[in-house]
């Protein structure tokens, strides 16, 4: 008996151990950096911070979502993260968009995504018309 517990504590620490490692590797970037350009107004070349129109990341908590194919903005409907990133960059911040497999963008990507870390994802959706 002692043995079967042995075995399956050390079972779990593994399975733990291994998921935060797989999701660790999950995220390219920086978080860090990520948020100081996504607070930077300058940071794009552009006339407004991302955090202007996403105060502490507001409204993006689920562009992380697993299994996400699409992504929406004002701008339109677009098949990547990266695209929508720079949508938001060209239109609202009025900057220069960024090559999207720069280091920039994957900060910022590591960023955004981190947003819906501690989100339960198993929360009703709004109706429409239900604000923003």
């Amino acid at each position: 008996m002692k043995i079967f517990k042995v075995v399956m504590l050390s079972m779990i620490a593994i399975v733990l151990i291994t998921s935060s490692v797989f999701a660790a590797g999950m995220m390219e970037g920086n978080v860090e950096k990520g948020k100081a350009l996504f607070n930077d107004p300058k940071a794009f070349q552009g006339s407004i911070s991302c955090s202007s129109c996403h105060p502490d990341g507001k409204g993006l908590e689920k562009s992380a979502m697993m299994g996400k194919t699409e992504w929406n903005n004002p701008a339109g409907k677009f098949k990547s993260l990266e695209e929508a990133i720079n949508a938001c960059i060209t239109m609202a911040n009025k900057g220069k968009a960024i090559d999207v497999k720069s280091e920039e963008m994957k900060d910022m990507v590591a960023y955004i995504k981190s947003l819906g870390m501690g989100m339960k994802h198993d929360m009703p959706m709004k109706k429409k018309g239900m604000g923003y």
